[in-house]
């Protein structure tokens, strides 16, 4: 009897000491929280010209170099361990903090995209280049410019609280967000298969991504399968070139490509299950012929699948295929049909989500948090999800007030993001691996 009273008051000895360091544990975790707040305000102009010099100098994908070196110089200067040449042009960084903990992998994306810039700014890019065999401007229409950004000032801040950290931070500056060029390896999929999930092994990644359609100061997320895969098709009709003012004589790649472009569309509106999850069939592109009165042999088609669902995938697959294939049989051409999985979808673990929506919740105010339904843009943050447990956001880009009927969309020459917005993703992404190694 004397020994089970004894192993009780042992019990609820312990139990009262956890008790009492509880608070004091939540009260520092606070603590250090709040000092990151106030050095996120303190960097701000100093993030926001580093975003305007990305913005002015953007580079495409696998081309990011200069982004790429001035990334480096920073890390470097802070005294972060750092690995260049990750998946051609990424940059990998290593902060250990004083005390033994998690591995936390946060991510940014550095390239730029072929749009020709339409906003009027004093930083707006002038650069140009080629794409596709094709001139075009470069543009940072997409926000990867904010995301360098803003992960160079994380590190900065996380730098100067090291010593308070229970575990290693791994700052990943990813290329080819957007897509390698043709005939290129490259982005997230590549820096995996390079392993920057290991030396030392992630347990976690985060990545947020500004949003011009989402009101600057809050937050959207949502858990499971948030944007959808994407798969870039390539349809190639061959016929019968003739002389223009007699089609009979030939076999018309254009007409053929025509009717294909139209029954595409009813492979969403008539043959998917829309009411499970959403997709689509865009064709993006179009080229065929090099004269007004020549009919012309083939023609090419390219374009984009996204899909919410991987047996729904499957399924889009096989239509195309089809649907393809017989309309060119019908009209006696050919055509073969190559369908290339670009990214898989971004798929945030639902138990993650769960226990850092606090987190930004606390960054952002439980109102500026919000719920939001899936979409059908892509991400290759899906291929760092894929391996380890991970947890994307949105992060609000669009000046107060403006409705996002009126706001620019992305991968658009009108594209904009309010800067004021950064001071919440600098914030947020500091919560998140405070919190989380305390979760440990």
């Amino acid at each position: 009897m004397s020994k089970n009273l004894t192993k009780i008051g042992i019990g609820l000895g312990l139990l009262l000491l956890l008790i009492t360091l509880l608070p004091a544990q939540s009260q520092a975790q606070n603590a250090l929280k709040a000092k990151m707040d106030k050095m996120a305000t303190e960097i701000y102009d100093k993030v926001v010209t580093w975003r305007r010099d990305f913005h002015q100098n953007p580079e495409l994908s696998n081309r990011e170099f200069k982004t790429a070196e001035k990334v480096a110089a920073h890390l470097t200067a802070l005294g972060i361990e750092v690995k260049t040449g990750v998946a051609h042009t990424g940059v990998v960084g290593i902060l250990k903090g004083g005390k033994p903990g998690p591995v936390i992998a946060l991510r940014a994306d550095m390239d730029a995209l072929p749009v020709t810039e339409q906003v009027e700014l004093a930083f707006a890019s002038k650069v140009t280049s080629t794409y596709n065999e094709q001139p075009c401007g470069v543009m940072h229409a997409c926000g990867h410019d904010t995301h360098v950004a803003m992960l160079m000032g994380v590190a900065e801040i996380l730098t100067k609280y090291k010593s308070e950290l229970k575990g290693t931070i791994k700052f990943i500056f990813q290329p080819a967000e957007e897509g390698p060029p043709a005939g290129e390896e490259g982005g997230a999929s590549m820096m995996v298969k390079e392993g920057v999930l290991e030396n030392p092994k992630v347990d976690v990644v985060f990545g947020l991504h500004i949003n011009s359609l989402t009101e600057v100061g809050k937050i959207r997320y949502k858990p499971g399968g948030t944007m959808a895969a994407a798969d870039r098709f390539k349809i190639t009709v061959t016929g019968k070139q003739t002389h223009g003012s007699t089609p009979w004589t030939g076999i018309d790649p254009i007409v053929t490509s025509a009717q294909i472009i139209n029954a595409l569309q009813t492979i969403i509106s008539r043959q998917t299950e829309l009411t499970k999850e959403a997709a689509v069939i865009s064709v993006g592109m179009i080229r065929a012929g090099v004269r007004n009165n020549i009919i012309p042999e083939s023609a090419e088609m390219i374009g984009t699948i996204r899909s919410l669902d991987e047996e729904m995938q499957k399924i889009l697959h096989e239509k195309i295929r089809h649907t393809v294939t017989k309309i060119a049989e019908s009209m006696d051409a050919t055509a073969e049909v190559e369908i290339v999985k670009m990214a898989p979808i971004t798929y945030n673990d639902p138990a993650l989500t769960a226990k850092m929506l606090p987190s930004l919740e606390n960054a952002a105010g439980k109102a500026n948090v919000m719920l939001m339904d899936a979409m059908t843009g892509a991400e290759d943050f899906a291929f760092y999800a894929q391996k380890v447990p991970s947890f994307f956001f949105f992060l609000g880009g669009m000046p107060i007030g403006k409705s996002p009927l009126e706001a620019a969309p992305h991968h658009t020459p009108k594209f904009y993001i309010d800067e004021s917005g950064m001071t919440l993703g600098l914030q947020a992404f500091c919560h998140l691996v405070v919190d989380y190694m305390n979760m440990k």
